[in-house]
């Protein structure tokens, strides 16, 4: 699992209260459950007015791909990806039916399915790629939401504080409290700005970087099941599915290649 964006929200949350703490304010001053109330209920519902139900009723299942998702090393893949060459190239094609069993990645077990069953090359490529499309488009709607959210958020923050200073307003003939009321007022608006830049937006930002590891990571397997396809040699596979790879992973790929020859 990468936890780079629970380690993220959690260091920003941290710091803001360590920060409050030491201005000598308290963090129960901040934690005003009507504020909170108003700024993420209100994101949310505005974000949903701004979509489809789908996307409002997906955001369970996006907030636990942000928090929870597992990237797979790319170099972890193309080594999969040359050992099944390998067996095609020994064996024949159809000798992976059986492995496809044990293949764990979905795109990539689909798509050898499609080749053993003898789908022609480019319509098979076409049905990948088509995959591929589709995929890109129902991610780049589940992090709009989260987009719409960090953009909706800081405003009805300020409306919670308009809210707050109309009350403030009402009760000018209690000075008493009239302090408290107006630094309560202004907490609405930090919490919109909080929650858009600490939590919305990166969460938005994260799935769009999921999105394109993920559509990266078809690409090569295509590319791939292609090669395998047309029984091409299991070196040329791996250095062709090397040279798609980022620098640094291409180096993890040679060095995992160079291990296991040794």
């Amino acid at each position: 699992m990468d936890i780079s964006t629970i380690v993220g929200v959690v260091a920003a949350l941290a710091i803001i209260f360590t920060v409050q703490i030491l201005e000598g304010g308290s963090p129960s001053s901040i934690l005003l459950i009507p504020s909170i109330l108003l700024v993420f209920g209100g994101a949310f519902a505005a974000g949903m007015a701004g979509g489809v139900l789908k996307d409002a009723t997906g955001v369970g299942a996006m907030l636990g791909k942000a928090f929870l998702a597992k990237v797979t090393p790319p170099h972890e893949l193309v080594d999969s990806i040359v050992k099944l060459a390998e067996r095609a190239r020994r064996e024949g094609l159809l000798a992976l039916e059986d492995a496809v069993k044990t293949v764990e990645h979905t795109f990539l077990k689909r798509g050898l399915q499609l080749a053993i069953d003898g789908t022609d090359p480019e319509e098979l490529a076409d049905i990948l790629h088509a995959e591929v499309a589709a995929k890109k488009k129902a991610d780049k709607a589940g992090s709009k939401i989260f987009e719409n959210m960090g953009g909706y958020a800081p405003t009805i923050g300020i409306i919670g504080t308009v809210m707050g200073l109309v009350h403030v307003l009402a009760n000018l003939d209690k000075p008493a409290g009239l302090g408290e009321a107006i630094s309560a007022a202004f907490v609405a608006t930090l919490w919109g700005v909080l929650s858009a830049n600490v939590i919305w937006l990166p969460i938005g930002a994260r799935l769009t970087r999921l999105s394109a590891i993920e559509a990266e990571e078809m690409e090569l397997v295509i590319d791939g099941v292609l090669a395998i396809q047309a029984g091409s040699n299991p070196r040329l596979v791996a250095q062709k599915l090397r040279s798609l790879l980022p620098p640094d992973a291409a180096k993890k790929a040679e060095a995992a290649s160079t291990k296991k020859a040794a």
